[in-house]
């Protein structure tokens, strides 16, 4: 019997300019290691259309993948790695109020607050 390795390339997760100074100036006033310490960014099951973004600030843990953006880190846990893959986080100041935005290429639908997404394969892969 002949089994099929599969190798899944990460294309990131990456940072705005605005994104990264917003998660810079969080950690340092928190006099956080930042060699060790970075934005977390998960998903879970949630929300109207199926999951809803989990940001933290955090230190790493086994098993995250970790992408480095601007002398930053971004944590990702392996079950949300396949929902993000690909996505920017931008910092945004507007009428509805400041925080982080995740841009996710992966997203095929909304809800209308914004708080919650579905992506494409979403029945394929396992419920975080």
């Amino acid at each position: 019997m002949t089994g099929t390795t599969v190798t899944y390339k990460a294309q990131g997760v990456h940072f705005t300019e605005k994104g990264a100074t917003k998660v810079r100036e969080f950690l340092e006033s928190q006099g956080a290691d930042i060699t060790s310490a970075g934005l977390r960014v998960g998903v879970r099951g949630g929300g109207c259309s199926g999951f809803q973004y989990q940001l933290a600030f955090d230190d790493q843990h086994d098993g995250d993948a970790i992408f480095e953006d601007q002398g930053l880190r971004i944590l990702v846990d392996a079950q949300s790695l396949p929902y993000v893959d690909g996505s920017e986080i931008d910092y945004v100041d507007s009428l509805q109020g400041a925080g982080f935005q995740v841009n996710n290429p992966n997203v095929v639908a909304a809800c209308g607050c914004g708080s919650s997404f579905r992506v494409e394969d979403e029945e394929q892969v396992s419920a975080v």
